[in-house]
């Protein structure tokens, strides 16, 4: 909660819309450098993906993660292991996001490893959910 505070009062500070998405772009970058060597691989390769695949979703931090926004709603997000003492990374949707596969359909996915495979259904689930 503190990171989201943090967060938030970062981004009432911007000045412009254009300065705002550099900024946020920017923290998104330095928050995946600053990552362990597993979860720093994957959420580069993941930032990269999203971006290839949705490039009209805003990077920006939320929670202190890497997440992906449209019109200012967080529609995708990278949650590192490390920082929740979990044994796996996680990308995840969120309720935006236009997924819906009948009754049921999963909204995060757990990662130990990235694979070529991984990536293509990544960017495939990324491009759906923002259309």
């Amino acid at each position: 909660m503190k990171e989201r505070a943090k967060e938030l009062r970062a981004s009432s500070r911007r000045a412009s819309r254009a300065d705002k998405a550099a900024a946020d772009e920017a923290a998104v970058v330095e928050k995946i450098a600053e990552m362990q060597e597993s979860d720093r691989v994957m959420a580069e390769r993941i930032h990269a993906v999203v971006k290839a695949s949705a490039p009209d979703l805003a990077p920006k931090l939320w929670y202190g993660m890497p997440a992906y926004a449209k019109d200012g709603k967080v529609v995708c997000f990278f949650q590192s292991a490390e920082k929740f003492n979990a044994r796996y990374a996680t990308f995840g949707f969120n309720d935006v996001a236009n997924l819906d596969e009948g009754a049921m359909w999963p909204t995060a996915f757990a990662l130990k490893e990235l694979t070529a495979a991984d990536e293509t259904r990544i960017g495939e689930l990324v491009k759906k959910a923002v259309h």
